[in-house]
């Protein structure tokens, strides 16, 4: 494969922080050296397996300018390709070119969208926006007023008021607001990946906020991953990754806010307007971050009750849900691939899904 010529950087490029190990005990062929990307608000953590050490400050270093880029790109309310959609949506426009930058997301998130049976709502920004969840501090944050909600729940904006013909798009509906957080950073993980394989780097992770893609193993070893549990405290179970997979978890304690004694989260269930209630956290694996986290969320609002049905309609083929009570809820074979640290939980195994 060819190598892309990259520029040499500095050992202190922008504050990365690397470290790197390789050649010293016998079982350890390869070096493991480790980036940090700051972007989507947080940090992600790239490790490369057989990369030394200057050549993976540069591969860091191009896939830190493709996350800036992107996350720029989709931002829902600063200035950016997205705001400007929202806008033409509001006045009505006719069809217009969407930025390319944005229409293979919308793309996906349009028929991840439709498969979920708009769980997973991308369409929904009118609503998270009134919530408060772009941008402000939680200690800013407030229900909206009762009336907007029920307008909102009533006119069901979604994925399917959006129409794509070529790279031309529109939208039926003003209430009608793009707001990619609960895909953008899967989806941003699965580009950095194909980065790193273009790069010729074929062992590697990608970690973002406890959620992680990975490709290949660590020198012949599976990816081992921590799943954190309700509350985002502990460690609940880990699960091994070896080959091409990702492991994204949607929970009700990242964003969230509290008025008037009660805990709002951010997932929005697009039927009643409100945080779903049943559900304290979802643990998807697929072979696509992308996927992964949509299906997370979708199955987050769906709950125990509903979450097996709409696991099988996006084509998942690994859940674990743990329930406002505490209990765990998962498929055979998610149950055959998660170790549980420790928990006195009670499990509910569900029909295979595969």
């Amino acid at each position: 494969m060819r190598m892309l010529a990259l520029p040499r950087l500095s050992g202190a490029f922008l504050g990365l922080i690397l470290a790197v190990s390789g050649g010293i005990s016998c079982d350890r062929q390869d070096p493991v050296s480790r980036g940090r990307i700051a972007a989507f608000d947080t940090t992600l953590d790239v490790t490369l397996i057989g990369v030394d050490r200057q050549r993976a400050a540069e591969i860091t270093h191009v896939l830190e300018a493709d996350m800036q880029l992107m996350e720029k790109s989709w931002h829902a309310w600063q200035p950016g390709p997205v705001s400007r959609m929202n806008q033409l949506f509001n006045e009505g426009s006719p069809p217009f070119a969407a930025p390319p930058s944005v229409l293979p997301l919308l793309r996906l998130s349009k028929a991840l969208s439709e498969q979920s049976e708009d769980l997973f709502n991308p369409a929904l920004g009118h609503l998270t926006r009134a919530w408060g969840f772009q941008g402000r501090a939680a200690d800013c944050l407030r229900p909206p007023p009762q009336d907007l909600i029920e307008q909102v729940v009533k006119d069901r904006p979604s994925m399917r008021d959006i129409t794509i013909d070529g790279f031309r798009v529109s939208a039926s509906k003003p209430t009608v607001k793009l707001d990619f957080r609960a895909i953008q950073k899967g989806f941003a993980v699965d580009q950095a990946i194909a980065r790193l394989q273009e790069l010729g780097v074929n062992n590697a992770s990608i970690s973002v906020d406890g959620n992680v893609r990975a490709i290949g193993s660590r020198d012949g070893h599976p990816w081992s991953v921590p799943l954190r549990g309700p509350a985002g405290g502990g460690i609940l179970a880990t699960v091994q990754i070896q080959g091409n997979e990702a492991a994204f978890t949607a929970g009700d304690y990242p964003r969230h806010f509290n008025w008037d004694g009660k805990t709002y989260h951010d997932i929005i269930d697009p039927r009643t307007g409100y945080p779903a209630t049943e559900t304290a956290s979802v643990t998807v694996l697929h072979p696509n971050a992308s996927t992964a986290d949509a299906a997370a969320n979708a199955l987050f609002v769906a709950g125990p009750k509903d979450w097996h049905r709409i696991a099988r309609k996006m084509g998942i083929h690994y859940v674990m849900l743990t329930d406002r009570q505490g209990r765990l809820h998962m498929n055979p074979e998610m149950q055959a691939r998660v170790r549980l640290q420790g928990t006195q939980r009670e499990v509910i195994i569900s029909e295979p899904l595969t």
